[in-house]
């Protein structure tokens, strides 16, 4: 079984909102950037959200982010996973990022957008469940996966989702 980490958050410490994924898949990883696989919509999501071409070089997608107060990340730090699939993270490897540090060092985070179901199953079993006590007043939204396993939504369904979320970090309370 295939042995994975996760890359380096990308932030600064005025992020206000934290996109979490589950673990990078094969292409990503191959690449070493977050969403690579080309039928990812995460990147044209991003491009309509917050006004860039979809086309941007990779570090200047990044540097858009961190311009629009958006920190990016994954729940897991280390794991065992063959190939790219959420539901193939063999459970007793799941190793997840130092959450506790990261809200510290970003004090204005005011919600945690999850880029899919898995990211906020692996978030609810391997932080809060281990006893991190989350910042007062944060908010936790899953979000439609942007994975081309999702294929349950169109773009148009995600990109709303997606919309409401981003532009109002704080309007909604509690998991979903």
């Amino acid at each position: 079984m295939s042995s994975i980490q996760s890359f380096n958050a990308v932030s600064h410490p005025d992020a206000r909102i934290l996109i979490l994924g589950s673990v990078p898949g094969v292409a990503s990883l191959v690449q070493q950037q977050y969403y690579a696989h080309p039928r990812n919509a995460f990147w044209p999501i991003m491009a309509q959200l917050l006004g860039f071409a979809t086309d941007l070089p990779y570090r200047l997608r990044l540097q858009q982010l961190q311009k629009n107060q958006i920190a990016l990340w994954d729940v897991v730090h280390r794991c065992q996973r063959p190939g790219s699939l959420d539901q193939n993270i063999a459970r007793e490897s799941v190793e997840a990022n130092d959450f506790a540090t990261f809200f510290v060092q970003h004090p204005q985070l005011r919600g945690v957008c999850f880029n899919g179901g898995a990211a906020e199953t692996l978030f609810k079993r391997h932080v809060i469940r281990a006893g991190l006590e989350l910042p007062a007043g944060l908010s936790l939204v899953r979000l439609p996966s942007t994975s081309p396993a999702n294929a349950g939504l169109r773009l148009e369904q995600k990109l709303e989702q997606w919309r409401r979320a981003i532009s109002a970090p704080c309007s909604t309370s509690g998991a979903r």
